[in-house]
């Protein structure tokens, strides 16, 4: 390699090399070492994360775009199709329905032959593993591929199929984050120590890069995927999800669809008298209606799940082709949208973003609707998309809420075998809650009243409410750029979820326990009825123990009779004292290589190498059952022994402590 050369100042112009050049100035060179040294140790003092994180946060912003970028393209060429058919109305309807059956199709069926777990958003089984549960092979790398892919089919079905992208994403960005762990951890020779911390930053990011909103995102991760959270893994979460959301923008802006970074659903409502005192009334009883709302969806939902789980036919259809059910079930949702059908009057005609669009935009529709009949364009109007609503005979009354009742309906399609989740849904149908108690409670001609954030607060208080979270205002905030609300709108959101939290469980741990994942519920009332409740009540009594005074005879008997992982260790028959712990698969190789005659109990393999763990945390019987729960919650973790006065005289594991919480829940009745 050729060294680098110079020209000397008021030299001949002979060449001299670089460190001849610099030779002269050697105190300069020094301090420009010194400063580079002390910029990386201030930029990298942290490690590799920044490296980590912001490799996360750009890479999902990537696959974001691109996924939504292919996505518009599928769309526009199925709106395109549906209008160049021609007026006949059978071309149209096949034209307006094979399209969604065979993505759908494709989508079940691929995604489903790759990996069972592609399917649904993923979101549960995150919130199950976060809480300390190994499911196995769920973060593989070849789910990406499957959920990329069904999740691209899925949204390229446009309004036809009501259904989101934010969960499966939020998987997506954890399956990401799991193997670039995993390739960190094997190049640099680290442990695993800080792979559930990437993953709770990964889930910030899913929702980051989805809606460009990274303070939301962050809040998300805390309320809805973890039960408690590390303030250490608070900046990870936040410099990851700007990152994604960041570049996710910046994308928009490099291919000419926006001038600058903005929010997506840009709104422009008056900020000098956004609101009146008495409108705090209204958003309060929005949220309170969005809450009781919420819990007849919750509940209607599980029920349907049974019903589908229990029913003869759908059961079967499901266990033997879930292409031939997604695509049943597919034919039957476009045929309920089609636009010159029952879609009329549900907006069908617009896509899912036109849809938050009108719903989020700051105008009463009564009022403009009140002396004039606007036309039904034949093609939506870009300038006009609220026209989409107006029905001259159903009035804008009627239409909202026949949206409302349909896409209630239609939301429960969420038990398709396919990536998927309600979260966008369900922002487009909360705001239509919003708009319809806009135009009843002001359709008279008041055109100073500026009560036009109904829309926004009907779509955090409904979303916030099913899925027990308060982030959903804050996510209301970041899509329309506006905060002009941020009183009443989370005043509604606090309101709907006051009213949701005591009646149903969120939409996850609903869907948690409909599919039996292993997962500790809340405890209602904890506060005053959990503590009474003592381990002492409900611990398991009848442990196996091995002394170390214990002959190897019986040491072999137990070993071979008992299906546990590990054994207690006392320090002798008699006093019970728990010492340590002994795992069985250690164990049963000791007693592999024991020379007979020479080793007569159990202290003697212990000795010569048996590897033995401490027991560093233990349980008094005397320890509530609100503190039980507070440490499996926080350490993440699986059984715990219970000691007094050091004997080991039961343990706790995650089956006595779910069935001591259902009994609290739900007493049994006195005999």
């Amino acid at each position: 390699m050729e060294e680098l050369v110079g020209l000397r100042e008021g030299s001949s112009g002979k060449p001299v090399t670089l460190p001849e050049l610099w030779g002269p100035c050697p105190r300069v060179r020094r301090g420009i070492r010194g400063g580079l040294e002390w910029l990386k140790q201030r930029l990298f003092c942290v490690g590799e994360d920044w490296y980590f994180l912001m490799a996360l946060g750009v890479l999902m912003a990537l696959i974001s775009y691109t996924m939504n970028f292919a996505i518009g393209r599928v769309v526009r060429a199925h709106k395109w199709l549906y209008k160049e058919v021609g007026d006949g109305h059978l071309l149209r309807y096949l034209s307006w329905t094979v399209y969604p059956v065979a993505l759908l199709s494709f989508s079940s069926g691929f995604s489903q032959s790759i990996t069972p777990f592609s399917g649904g958003s993923g979101l549960p089984e995150l919130k199950t593993m976060l809480s300390g549960v190994i499911l196995e092979d769920y973060l593989d790398i070849k789910n990406f591929g499957a959920k990329v892919v069904g999740l691209s089919c899925t949204l390229a079905t446009g309004s036809t199929i009501f259904l989101g992208k934010v969960g499966p994403f939020v998987h997506l960005s954890v399956m990401i984050s799991a193997y670039l762990g995993h390739v960190r951890t094997k190049t640099m020779g680290e442990s695993n120590a800080k792979e559930l911390e990437m993953l709770t930053a990964a889930a910030a990011v899913g929702v980051a890069t989805v809606f460009a909103a990274p303070f939301s995102g962050v809040l998300f991760s805390i309320e809805v995927m973890s039960s408690h959270f590390s303030v250490w893994n608070y900046w990870r979460g936040f410099f990851a999800a700007t990152c994604g959301a960041f570049m996710f923008r910046l994308l928009s802006v490099f291919n000419s669809e926006q001038e600058t970074i903005t929010s997506i659903y840009k709104t422009s409502f008056r900020v000098d008298v956004p609101f009146d005192l008495p409108e705090i009334f209204f958003f309060v009883a929005l949220g309170a209606i969005c809450g009781v709302l919420s819990c007849v969806y919750l509940f209607c939902q599980r029920t349907f799940v049974r019903f589908i789980k229990t029913n003869r036919y759908t059961s079967k259809l499901l266990a033997t082709s879930k292409p031939l059910y997604s695509a049943l079930a597919a034919l039957v949702l476009a045929s309920i949208t089609y636009p010159p059908g029952v879609g009329r009057f549900m907006a069908s005609r617009l896509s899912m973003k036109e849809h938050l669009d009108t719903l989020f935009d700051n105008n009463s529709w009564a009022l403009m609707t009140r002396n004039s009949s606007p036309p039904w364009p034949m093609e939506p109007d870009p300038q006009n998309l609220w026209f989409e609503w107006y029905h001259p005979r159903f009035t804008i009354f009627g239409t909202l809420a026949f949206f409302l009742v349909m896409k209630v309906a239609l939301s429960f399609s969420c038990l398709f075998p396919i990536p998927h989740l309600i979260c966008i849904p369900l922002l487009s149908l909360c705001p239509g809650i919003g708009h319809f108690q806009l135009s009843a409670a002001f359709p008279g001609p008041w055109p100073e009243l500026p009560h036009l954030g109904f829309g926004p607060a009907g779509a955090a208080a409904f979303s916030g409410a099913v899925t027990h979270s308060i982030s959903t205002a804050l996510l209301a905030f970041e899509l329309t750029g506006q905060i002009v609300h941020a009183l009443p709108v989370l005043m509604a959101v606090l309101a709907a979820n006051a009213v949701s939290q005591n009646c149903q469980p969120s939409f996850y741990d609903g869907t948690i326990m409909a599919k039996k994942l292993p997962y500790l519920p809340w405890i209602r009332g904890r506060k005053l009825g959990s503590y009474p409740v003592i381990v002492e009540h409900f611990m398991n009594r009848t442990i196996t123990t091995l002394a170390k005074d214990m002959p190897l005879e019986e040491v072999a008997k137990v070993v071979t009779s008992t299906d546990v992982i590990q054994y207690p260790l006392v320090e002798s028959t008699e006093s019970q004292t728990l010492v340590g712990t002994v795992e069985k698969t250690h164990l049963v190789q000791a007693l592999q290589t024991v020379t007979p005659g020479q080793q007569s109990c159990l202290q003697d393999i212990l000795t010569d190498g048996c590897p033995t763990q401490p027991v560093t945390l233990q349980l008094s019987p005397e320890t509530s059952l609100y503190q039980t729960h507070n440490l499996f919650e926080l350490l993440t973790l699986q059984s715990l022994f219970v000691t007094s006065r050091g004997r080991a005289v039961g343990s706790v594991s995650w089956v006595e402590l779910k069935k001591a919480i259902s009994t609290l829940i739900n007493p049994p009745a006195p005999k």
